[in-house]
């Protein structure tokens, strides 16, 4: 599984799940990321999210289609 990391900036507490899944350019829009977290193709903490506005804050881990996303301060 490839790794990777999204950093918080210093101003944030959580960033919203779909705007994640767009910033790391794994949705090709809002409207695509919806529908990957509907279809159940996203877990966070390896348990299957179906909250399109979860919100992520440091420690969480986002894992799609091979992908590990761990949310750092």
């Amino acid at each position: 599984m490839e790794k990777d990391t999204f950093k918080l900036r210093p101003t944030d507490e959580f960033i919203v799940l779909i705007k994640l899944l767009k910033l790391k350019q794994l949705a090709q829009s809002g409207g695509h990321a919806n529908m990957m977290v509907e279809d159940g193709q996203v877990n966070v903490n390896g348990e299957r999210e179906f909250r399109k506005r979860k919100k992520l804050r440091p420690g969480d881990i986002v894992e799609l289609e091979g992908m590990s996303i761990s949310i750092i301060k």
